[in-house]
């Protein structure tokens, strides 16, 4: 599984922090991870949690990545931007159980973790734990096992909903504004990692029109 890291820019000192915790734990399961930035609050591409939510639905749709690690001070902004897009199952995680549960309930694509809200002394080991229960099993299994049935029925429905109420990504992307979709792919990582990991040509067409 290919992981993307986005950091917006309150939050975008802790990167490094973030980036270490989830390789320490998901690379030994196998799993890449891809940064994305931002790296330093002062980087050139400054991303707003709007914009976070535009990258996540480039790097999801496209097959870039299979999973997006993002967050914002409280999580809030960055998880409703990123459900704003197709293709995109964000949850609010704070903790280990709402990693969990959130995987195994809701089987989504990407998490928005509080960066600076509740995050002090053990921060990091609360992000390690977070990581080893997001990964620990196959995703979409049910919690508890006894309503696993009814929560894959839900999930299809949800699926099904979404599918109607959101037009495709490259709709999107064009009725934005120019300036804002750039902005979100103007990162150091997006131009060192999302051309040899796009899966979709379209979408990857678009980006560089988009980027000209």
């Amino acid at each position: 599984m290919k992981i993307a890291l986005i950091n917006e820019n309150s939050q975008a000192a802790k990167n490094s922090v973030i980036e270490q915790a989830l390789r320490k734990v998901v690379e030994p399961m196998g799993h890449e991870v891809f940064n994305y930035g931002m790296y330093a609050a002062d980087d050139a591409a400054q991303l707003t949690y709007v914009q976070v939510g535009i990258l996540a639905a480039v790097l999801l749709n496209s097959g870039a990545a299979d999973y997006v690690i993002t967050g914002c001070g409280t999580g809030e902004g960055a998880m409703l931007a990123c459900n704003s897009f197709p293709g995109v199952i964000c949850g609010h995680v704070e903790d280990p159980l709402d990693a969990y549960t959130f995987a195994q309930i809701n089987d989504g694509n990407a998490i928005a973790i509080p960066f600076a809200k509740g995050f002090g002394w053990g921060g990091d080991l609360n992000l390690e734990y977070i990581f080893e229960k997001l990964f620990c099993e196959e995703s979409g299994q049910g919690y508890p096992k006894e309503r696993a049935v009814p929560e894959k029925r839900n999930k299809k429905i949800l699926d099904g909903v979404r599918a109607v109420s959101f037009q495709d990504l490259p709709t999107t992307l064009k009725a934005l504004d120019r300036e804002l979709v750039k902005g979100a792919l103007a990162t150091e990582g997006f131009r060192k990692y999302f051309a040899a990991n796009c899966k979709c040509e379209e979408l990857k067409k678009l980006v560089e029109e988009l980027q000209a």
